[in-house]
């Protein structure tokens, strides 16, 4: 299998201060891979690196490839956001209808006409297992819809944009165990189709939905076990 992504050395750095890392890994096509370690260690953060999203006063070093080729920091890749597309923690749901949020991303990312931006969400919807439920009330109001349905339509909106890549950052933590249940069966089901990093704080999720894990280790750590 080709790589999709590929990181070597990677840190994050505050000023001269290593915050995560090094963390070295590589993420296969088609594959579903854990990215585990202790609370604290940047796992979320390290999502957020990928795809040149890190908060104001942080840098990423080390190298990056997306699909075999290099990233470099700081450029303003908007591509990127496109290729490998971040899903938060908490749903970013907005004011408007069901089939505006689903929409979002490609309307504002990808030239097409509106038959087939309404065949690809469609689709999206189905492949996060949503469109049952929503495929009679599109156009009524996303915020009407339950916190693990607004994770399916958040990763719906990302699946629509056909990404190299869905990155999953402790996408039930915030829900109950039914919605966490109804999640996981979305995501499973991306096994071997999509190309997935998940972050989770839960063992037995990374267990049950991915094919490899990733252990990252506060730098302290790393530091020691060097020495």
């Amino acid at each position: 299998m080709d790589n999709v992504i590929a990181v070597r050395d990677l840190r994050i750095l505050a000023g001269d201060r290593t915050l995560v890392g090094p963390v070295t890994f590589e993420i296969e096509h088609g594959s579903t891979t854990g990215l585990c370690g202790p609370s604290g260690a940047g796992k979320s953060t390290v999502l957020r690196a990928l795809v040149d999203l890190l908060p104001h006063g942080l840098r990423r070093d080390g190298h990056l490839e997306i699909l075999g080729r290099e990233v470099r920091y700081g450029k303003g890749d908007f591509a990127l956001r496109s290729t490998v597309v971040l899903v938060p923690q908490t749903p970013v749901v907005f004011g408007g209808s069901i089939l505006d949020n689903a929409l979002f991303g490609l309307r504002h990312l990808v030239r097409a006409s509106k038959q087939e931006m309404r065949d690809r969400v469609e689709q999206a919807l189905k492949e996060a297992g949503l469109w049952n439920e929503v495929k009679n009330r599109l156009v009524s109001p996303a915020l009407d819809l339950s916190a693990g349905q607004r994770q399916r339509l958040c990763l719906a909106r990302s699946l629509a944009l056909e990404p190299a890549a869905l990155l999953l950052d402790e996408p039930t933590s915030a829900l109950d165990e039914r919605s966490r249940d109804t999640v996981e069966e979305s995501v499973a089901a991306l096994r071997g189709r999509r190309t997935v990093l998940l972050v989770s704080h839960d063992p037995a999720q990374v267990a049950r939905l991915c094919d490899t894990t990733v252990r990252i280790e506060h730098p302290e750590t790393v530091a020691l076990a060097a020495g």
